[in-house]
């Protein structure tokens, strides 16, 4: 079997395990899912855990992992690796009740990070955490 064809094999059975472990988890995504040793595996996730999306981030991020991974590693090095110290970016975001939650597990250099916050919706995420989870 031809090296790519292996890669691309062994990539989706590692995601099928990931959101076979997602799905199965008595108490949501944090519940299953183990905490990267290095770097940061961050979710966002809709109403319910209707949807749910997830990226590690590594930093730096030399692998392309995350769509603005230069910009979210610099906002977390920024806050020292406190995800509620974020550098926002304020903006008006309308008063529509659609929430948002995302996660942060893993580690930041050296420190072990368990992050849960939950916003109103989508715009006031991002303007409270710029770009770490724009993905």
């Amino acid at each position: 079997m031809p090296k790519a064809r292996r890669a691309s094999r062994a990539a989706a059975l590692t995601a099928a395990a990931v959101l076979g472990a997602l799905a199965a988890a008595p108490d949501g995504p944090a519940a299953a899912v183990e905490p990267p040793r290095h770097g940061l595996f961050l979710t966002v996730s809709g109403a319910g855990n209707t949807w749910i999306r997830g990226v590690l981030l590594v930093c730096p991020d030399t692998r392309g992992n995350h769509p603005h991974g230069a910009a979210a590693c610099a906002a977390l090095t920024e806050a020292d690796g406190d995800l509620d110290e974020l550098p926002a970016t304020p903006r008006p975001c309308t008063k529509q009740y659609n929430p948002i939650t995302v996660e942060a597990t893993g580690e930041w250099r050296g420190r072990p990070v368990a992050w849960r916050k939950s916003f109103p919706n989508a715009c006031v995420l991002d303007s409270d955490t710029g770009p770490v989870f724009r993905f």
